[in-house]
């Protein structure tokens, strides 16, 4: 797992991971709503990644599990 600072910018949410010195977009998510905003995501380097869903509510820190590079 690793702490994820997600924020939103002109609609395009960026995935920071500063362990890594990693920012990269968000290019597909699961789950799209207010309420359950998260699941798998597919960021902009071809990286899978996994957040819990729940409310979007960003920019927020969250607990990250990556799936796939």
């Amino acid at each position: 797992m690793a702490k994820v600072m997600l924020r939103e910018l002109d609609g395009v949410i960026y995935f920071y991971v500063a362990k890594k010195d990693m920012e990269e977009t968000i290019e597909t998510i699961e789950f799209k709503s207010d309420e359950k905003w998260g699941g798998e995501v597919e960021l902009s380097n071809g990286e899978t990644w996994w957040i819990e869903p729940g409310p979007k509510n960003l920019p927020k820190e969250v607990s990250c599990k990556k799936l796939a590079d």
